[in-house]
């Protein structure tokens, strides 16, 4: 049974391989809601992993690498391959911006500290929320120069040790950012849904969560930062 719970997170990679096929199609709308599939996989399967205790099971088998490598696909290497194919960024870019950014998350991915264990958890730098990111640049067509832009400054991001909200495990507000997070996840999926169709009242109420998600963030990292041993003594280890 445990091993359900490995497959279960390994579909992801499947999930990148179909928003691969589709981007290879033309069909922007299907490969983004392959990857809104993908965060919904990665979002459940640790709660399926605890369930089936597969920790002590499996103990010689790594879930946590599976889990990184199939992110690193959905979350990086599939929005990047959207942002060389679909003209975001100025020709001239999209090979030096795209390499950039599997790059920057390829040291993210790596830090020892990428998940901070304190009492309310983070992720060290800018999560590699690229998936998201391509599906507002699509959605809001702003020239390819801004894109660029945007881009790169959150890859420069990648590498500034701030410390962003872990949405399922931050304790802190942890309600609100469930339920607001989940509305949001319906937003952005109206979002995706209505491509090619831009714009409108969902684009907007898709941009309440993120908003949200970077005041408590930053909050959070200003707040440890002032009383990092109070943290620290809480924080039960890695």
């Amino acid at each position: 049974m445990a091993w359900l719970a490995h497959l279960y997170t390994a579909s992801g990679a499947a999930t990148a391989l179909a928003a691969v096929l589709a981007l290879e199609a033309g069909d922007l709308r299907a490969t983004f809601l392959w990857l809104v599939l993908a965060t919904v996989i990665d979002a459940t399967d640790g709660v399926l992993a605890r369930a089936l205790h597969v920790k002590e099971r499996l103990p010689w088998f790594d879930g946590g690498t599976l889990d990184n490598v199939v992110d690193y696909l959905t979350y990086v290497f599939v929005p990047a391959l959207v942002v060389v194919k679909t003209a975001l960024v100025p020709p001239q870019l999209a090979l030096p911006i795209g390499a950039a950014m599997l790059i920057a998350s390829g040291y993210g991915f790596s830090r020892a500290d990428a998940k901070v264990a304190t009492t309310d958890h983070f992720f060290t730098g800018f999560p590699s929320y690229w998936n998201i990111v391509a599906v507002y640049l699509v959605d809001w067509r702003l020239s390819p120069a801004v894109n660029a832009a945007i881009l790169a400054v959150l890859v420069v991001l990648v590498f500034v040790p701030v410390r962003y909200v872990y949405p399922s495990r931050t304790i802190t507000w942890r309600t609100a950012t469930i339920v607001l997070g989940a509305i949001w996840g319906v937003c952005l999926s109206m979002v995706i849904w209505r491509l090619p169709e831009r714009g409108g009242v969902w684009s907007w109420l898709a941009l309440v969560f993120p908003v949200y998600y970077l005041v408590l963030s930053l909050k959070l990292s200003v707040d440890e930062r002032r009383h990092p041993a109070a943290g620290q003594a809480l924080s039960g280890g890695h």
